[in-house]
């Protein structure tokens, strides 16, 4: 064999044994690429953010930020897509929502708009809290907008010093309940999204309580069905049964 032939013939050796590997490499890590967007610093730490909020919380009424709501309200049904709800760092599923502009998805969240109730099924905040809301979920799904400043005018009226909900609220359980129900069972117990039990429906609670209440308290505390342990809860446990004993003794 001529000396040129034997040099192609090592060449092409070479060039096949290479790409042989680049394949194998390939191939080897093909099931493990992952999107850009989804391993984002932002995307990475929304998934490890707490779900939900204890209300424990000392922000004045009127003052919490988007961030502090969301954890509070909204991510009982955004955290997980409940409902249809577009999830929190799902830029697919929130683009055509942020197209639609700030001012009308403001007017979604405060007016309620297909499952999802007024205010998040949280009447008790107020107008700019809503708004923060909704631009830190948008944000986070691609959008630019601008939070409501906290503070101002709403804060110079809050009288100083003032007690959070939760320290009155500890001296009675049921008012502890209430308060987690408006702030987070409320966004499917007051509509039956999901197939919750409406608040205050006897006919839907009655199967639900004839195992007795530790055993109601057991199966909402882990999650069942659509519905996530503690109902997105993250609060202590205790105040988790005062939201359910809430509950069920209006559904007697």
């Amino acid at each position: 064999m001529a000396p040129g032939s034997v040099i192609k013939v090592i060449v092409g050796i070479i060039v096949f044994v290479v790409a042989a590997i680049w394949l194998l490499a390939k191939l080897a890590t093909s099931g493990y690429e992952i999107d850009a967007q989804v391993m984002t610093k932002e995307a990475v730490a929304a998934r490890l953010k707490p779900v939900g909020d204890s209300v424990a919380s000392d922000a004045p009424p009127g003052q919490r930020t988007g961030e502090q709501v969301f954890k509070a309200i909204c991510i009982s049904c955004h955290g997980t897509g409940l409902a249809g709800s577009p999830k929190f760092g799902d830029a697919a599923a929130w683009a055509p929502r942020i197209a639609k502009g700030y001012d009308t998805l403001i007017d979604h969240a405060l007016h309620g708009f297909n499952a999802m109730p007024v205010k998040g099924g949280s009447p008790d905040l107020s107008d700019d809290e809503v708004k923060r809301a909704v631009a830190y979920m948008a944000n986070a799904g691609g959008a630019k907008f601008t939070e409501p400043p906290v503070g101002g005018a709403a804060a110079a009226a809050s009288p100083a010093g003032a007690s959070a909900p939760a320290a009155v609220a500890a001296l009675d359980p049921q008012v502890v309940g209430k308060k987690i129900f408006d702030s987070v069972c409320t966004a499917c117990h007051s509509t039956g999204a999901a197939g919750a039990p409406k608040f205050g429906d006897k006919a839907a609670w009655a199967p639900r309580l004839k195992p007795g209440i530790d055993e109601v308290v057991k199966i909402a505390t882990k999650g069942l069905n659509a519905m996530p342990p503690k109902g997105g809860y993250t609060g202590s446990d205790a105040e988790f049964r005062a939201a359910v004993e809430y509950m069920v003794n209006a559904s007697k």
